[in-house]
């Protein structure tokens, strides 16, 4: 996609504007510009493959480009993400710091088993950084397979570029670090933060557990018997024989003519969970009277 097509594309405020020199700058000049910029660009495939379908990291990458002064194409070719981090790379760095205006004279002295960067800024002395194969070794690099093997002299040089002019420039690389050292870093850990206790959803007991429950309770320490009006409730409104034996097992805590109201109660209720119980005769539709009960579990349960 030439640059005119870009620009055509995006049919809105993404404004190619004359900069002075041959070609055009496409800087989006406000958010909603650098969105649309974003993603036409992601679906290019001559932006780097980093960036290819990620309108995010291309976002970003123009952000980044904004603040240290590089064009929005110049920062997608020039600034990487290493171990989470942007980085520029090396030749990059130079130019950056060189268009600045506050670089003076730049000397690259390299050897076999060293490279020395002595810069100087306007208005201050030179500054000299030097890093050797030593260096190299003490930190694990020496005969790491890739730059390292392949062009030892060029990564000595890179290295020693990257602290000198990080060291003199910080204002002009904003703390950005240089590609070719950032790569060599370990990777942090991703502080993924505590670990979230999720609660359980909680599972609401039966009244049947309930009413166990209380009187589970009632037999482990001296407690108020039980009102009447509970055992009521609770044979009333119990679903299943279970719950019913488990009501007349509260009633136990009754006086002699409570235990009578709760008795006429319990048979009621007890009737009627029979009869919806009872299966249905298919030819007739009629229920099935309950089997007689041959004694009385309410007076079981009392004891």
């Amino acid at each position: 996609m030439t640059t005119t097509a870009i620009a055509a594309t995006a049919q809105t405020n993404v404004v190619a504007m004359p900069n002075g020199r041959s070609g055009f700058s496409l800087a989006p000049q406000s958010l909603d510009e650098a969105l649309r910029f974003a993603d036409i660009l992601s679906k290019s495939s001559i932006v780097p493959k980093d960036y290819q379908g990620n309108s995010g990291n291309i976002l970003v990458a123009i952000q980044w480009g904004a603040e240290i002064g590089l064009p929005p194409l110049q920062a997608m070719q020039n600034i990487a993400v290493i171990n989470g981090r942007p980085a520029i790379w090396g030749d990059a760095v130079i130019a950056l710091v060189k268009g600045s205006g506050l670089m003076e004279r730049i000397q690259e002295d390299i050897a076999a088993d060293q490279a020395t960067c002595t810069v100087k800024r306007r208005g201050e002395a030179e500054v000299s950084r030097t890093f050797t194969m030593e260096d190299a070794k003490r930190a694990g690099l020496a005969g790491k397979q890739g730059p390292w093997t392949q062009y030892p002299k060029r990564m000595l040089q890179m290295r020693a570029r990257a602290w000198a002019l990080r060291d003199v420039f910080p204002d002009v690389l904003r703390g950005v670090h240089v590609g070719e050292e950032a790569q060599d870093l370990p990777s942090e850990p991703k502080n993924m933060g505590e670990v979230e206790q999720v609660a359980q959803p909680a599972i609401a007991p039966s009244r049947s557990d309930k009413v166990r429950a209380a009187i589970a309770h009632r037999k482990g320490a001296a407690q108020p018997v039980a009102a009447l009006q509970d055992v009521l409730t609770a044979i009333n409104q119990a679903q299943s024989a279970d719950a019913l034996k488990a009501a007349a097992d509260l009633a136990a805590g009754l006086g002699d003519a409570d235990k009578a109201s709760a008795r006429a109660a319990y048979a009621d209720r007890k009737e009627t969970l029979a009869r919806e119980a009872a299966p249905v005769d298919q030819a007739t539709g009629e229920i099935s009277a309950p089997a007689p009960q041959e004694q009385d579990d309410f007076v079981a349960a009392l004891g």
